[in-house]
């Protein structure tokens, strides 16, 4: 198997190449500057989009790892399957009429999935909870997403009418034991899984990391302090899903999103890899059971399930 990955070097991208490669894959590392082995793909420059095309035509799949929001990559990327690891709902909504995996990653990606292993009907809803981990440093892309947040609306929330990201919240007992203040936010599981009515969800694993959000988020002028935030907290992540009508819970967790991430994104990869999926989302080409079988090149589980808390409430709206 052949794969062209966008943003080859960034924190994600490496670890998409790099598990790509230990499988016995062909990788074409591919970014803004040439590396060896690797094309210069500048988006979104005309000489960028033709190099896109051009290299495209001649692989089994291309990675999106480089941050970069253009609907305009899955139209040049033409027939070969597009694997885009974005978790802006907005942007993921654009991408028609392309053989395309949407969310390949954490959240959306496991989410999705875990959110699909609930027993469900349809019209449920469905509440996600995500935690990142504020000690980890993330790519410019990850840190440029959680500030675009704030003042934003959620796109198309379930719940209807208008909902502003981070200004609401629950209270939830986390895998890890600990009662954690969630806030809402505009992760695209609502829009992938149809079928269902998706809450999403976001807590830092550091308390006041999460209280300095939440406070930012009520002054939306004050977002560029996010990109200089101190990495407070640990590494650590977990994804929850609440099915509300049921209580059915399911979470998992893990260490280093970005690393998690970017192997989740290479077996997204693997598996779609040569085909014409259409548009497909990360549940439609892996199960939970795929996914902690997925290990990190030091051989531990990368994703791990958890069992819930024994005195975990029912998921209530604060």
């Amino acid at each position: 198997m052949k794969a062209l990955v966008l943003g080859a070097r960034g924190a994600v991208g490496r670890v998409v190449a790099a598990e790509l490669l230990a499988a016995g894959d062909e990788v074409i590392p591919a970014g803004r500057t040439a590396v060896p082995g690797g094309v210069r793909v500048e988006l979104p420059t005309e000489d960028g989009w033709r190099a896109l095309k051009r290299e495209s035509a001649s692989v089994d799949v291309v990675v999106n790892a480089s941050g970069i929001e253009d609907a305009r990559i899955a139209t040049y990327v033409g027939t070969t399957p597009l694997v885009e690891i974005s978790a802006t709902a907005a942007y993921l909504a654009q991408l028609r009429d392309a053989n395309v995996v949407l969310g390949a990653g954490l959240a959306p990606g496991l989410s999705t999935v875990l959110a699909r292993a609930l027993a469900s009907e349809p019209g449920d809803e469905i509440d996600l909870l995500v935690m990142l981990g504020s000690g980890e440093v993330h790519g410019p892309a990850a840190v440029a997403w959680t500030a675009d947040l704030i003042g934003a609306e959620v796109y198309q929330p379930a719940e209807g009418g208008v909902v502003r990201n981070l200004t609401t919240s629950q209270m939830v007992v986390g895998p890890d034991r600990r009662r954690r203040r969630y806030l809402r936010a505009d992760f695209p599981d609502n829009l992938l899984l149809a079928d269902l009515r998706v809450r999403s969800y976001l807590t830092l694993s550091s308390g006041l990391a999460t209280a300095t959000l939440a406070a930012v988020a009520h002054v939306p002028s004050l977002k560029g302090l996010i990109a200089r935030a101190p990495h407070l907290g640990s590494s650590d992540w977990h994804v929850i899903a609440v099915n509300r009508r049921t209580g059915e819970r399911l979470a998992t967790s893990g260490a280093g999103q970005s690393e998690t991430t970017g192997l989740l994104t290479a077996l997204a990869a693997q598996r779609v890899a040569g085909t014409r999926p259409g548009i497909v989302t990360m549940d439609e080409i892996v199960a939970l059971p795929d996914l902690l079988g997925v290990t990190t090149p030091d051989g531990r589980p990368a994703v791990a399930l958890a069992e819930p808390a024994a005195d975990a409430p029912k998921v209530l709206d604060l």
